[in-house]
């Protein structure tokens, strides 16, 4: 099966002092309001470089990535979803691209419903499930 490139995002998802980072876009896709820092895959870019530099873009982190998660279509988007395990290389998470998030969290086990209550990609949540600590909110 063939993606075109423009529909390919690239999810990265950040794990540090026991939190994983969520974002909120300024402009929600249907029902997505809250979801990991993500953008389109660029023209001869890999999924894992492509999760590095939108996280930096969006969030000012430098991140490095440790694995390919997993991939599928995802459900509200029709788009092709990479999802990337990064680690904190250096930097303070901020609002680096205003126009484009509206808030950031880093965000325990816990309450990981509260901020995607349609729940995660299985994949995503059984690497949260070994790479966070069970917490209650």
């Amino acid at each position: 099966m063939t993606i075109e490139a423009a529909t390919a995002v690239a999810a990265a998802v950040v794990v540090q002092g026991g939190r994983v980072l969520l974002v909120r876009r300024r402009v929600a896709e249907g029902t997505l309001s809250w979801q990991f820092p993500a953008g389109k895959v660029e023209q001869g870019e890999t999924r894992e470089d492509a999760a590095v530099r939108e996280t930096h873009e969006e969030t000012g982190l430098t991140v490095a990535a440790v694995k390919l998660l997993g991939e599928r279509i995802h459900p509200t988007t029709g788009r092709l979803m990479s999802y990337v395990a990064c680690e904190v290389v250096s930097g303070t998470a901020h609002i680096a691209a205003p126009e484009e998030l509206a808030e950031l969290a880093w965000v325990i086990q816990g309450e990981i419903s509260q901020y995607v209550p349609y729940g995660l990609f299985t994949p995503v949540q059984e690497y949260l499930d070994g790479a966070l600590p069970s917490s209650q909110p």
